[in-house]
């Protein structure tokens, strides 16, 4: 399964880091051990679906944990049976330098 996910926290941060709750968000997706990657509007991963499933869970409510009063998360999935699904690198690997 591939999951991209954009978290809106409410603040998104604190003075101090104006990022700190979307950063909260991120730490949890680096360390569920999915691989996933980084970009300017969102996170994506892939791996197994609960895994993934506990990951956004958990990148959601990192951001509540981190001091947000209020957050949305925008999740976009894509899973296949066939051929064992869509990966990141199937999906990408022709855009890529």
């Amino acid at each position: 399964m591939i999951a991209e996910l954009q978290v809106l926290p409410r603040p998104a941060g604190t003075d101090d880091d104006p990022h700190a709750h979307v950063e909260a968000a991120i730490a949890v997706l680096a360390a569920s051990g999915l691989h996933h990657e980084v970009s300017a509007l969102g996170t994506t991963l892939e791996g197994p679906p609960d895994a993934v499933w506990a990951a956004l869970r958990a990148a959601h409510e990192a951001t509540l944990a981190a001091g947000a009063t209020f957050t949305i998360s925008v999740v976009k999935l894509a899973e296949g049976v066939d051929d064992g699904g869509p990966t990141m690198d199937r999906l990408t690997a022709k855009f890529r330098d």
